[in-house]
């Protein structure tokens, strides 16, 4: 009898593990066998592309770009359609995520225009690298910066200044090269103002003149220049 039951034990502790084998393996490849089997079911076919965060681009030329077909599951790899709408010249980031049972969600980052620059064909939208981007002036609300040139220096600080001071960037109609080197920055209020800056300018320092204007205008007073020119000073030149 005890020789009996001996292989009795082993071959539940065998069982057992094999038990645990078994399970462990599910754990590790559910994720992969799981999306693959939802993915066969018709419930889960997209049916709907919800897009968040354009301004500049069109929801259909980023649903274009997903090239989703009636066949297209909602279990489908994401990574692969992110990587579509990256490459339009308009996106800096997506990220797509999952709404049960059929909707796909594309939430945009876009690149963002910062001025408008003379060229052949007329103003053309570019970024804070200077790269053209695909709006058209006529059609889409793009009220920017005017520059001659893709100034690379006045590209960049108009990039930051979007961002940190947007207040700010949106005054500025014009932005020009001095004789003698450095920056006009011009604002479109009336009247117009300017703003005289040297190459090294920050976003920082531009925004300096925000509390300048505001002392004036609580004595009654609007500057019709701001020099940045000078380390730590702003130099106001009121009307003559």
């Amino acid at each position: 009898m005890t020789g009996a039951t001996r292989p009795a034990g082993r071959g539940r502790r065998w069982a057992a593990r094999a038990a645990v084998g078994v399970g462990a393996a599910l754990l590790v490849t559910g994720p992969w066998w799981g999306r693959a089997l939802l993915s066969r079911l018709d419930f889960f076919r997209v049916r709907r592309v919800e897009v968040e965060g354009v301004r500049y681009v069109s929801p259909e030329q980023i649903v274009q770009r997903l090239r989703i077909d009636t066949t297209a599951s909602l279990w489908d790899d994401v990574a692969v359609l992110e990587r579509r709408v990256r490459q339009h010249p308009s996106v800096r980031d997506v990220h797509i995520a999952r709404k049960l049972p059929g909707t796909l969600l594309v939430r945009v980052t876009e690149n963002l225009p910062v001025a408008l620059v003379q060229a052949a064909a007329g103003l053309v939208p570019v970024d804070a690298a200077g790269r053209s981007l695909p709006i058209n002036p006529a059609t889409a609300d793009v009220d920017l910066p005017v520059l001659s040139t893709r100034d690379p220096v006045a590209l960049r600080l108009l990039g930051e200044v979007r961002e940190m001071a947007p207040a700010l960037f949106a005054r500025i109609g014009e932005v020009r090269r001095l004789a003698r080197g450095g920056l006009l920055f011009r604002l479109s209020d009336q009247p117009a103002c300017d703003i005289l800056t040297s190459d090294d300018v920050t976003a920082e320092r531009l925004t300096d003149v925000v509390p300048v204007e505001q002392d004036l205008a609580r004595r009654r007073l609007r500057a019709v220049e701001f020099d940045l020119r000078f380390r730590d000073q702003v130099v106001a030149r009121l009307p003559e």
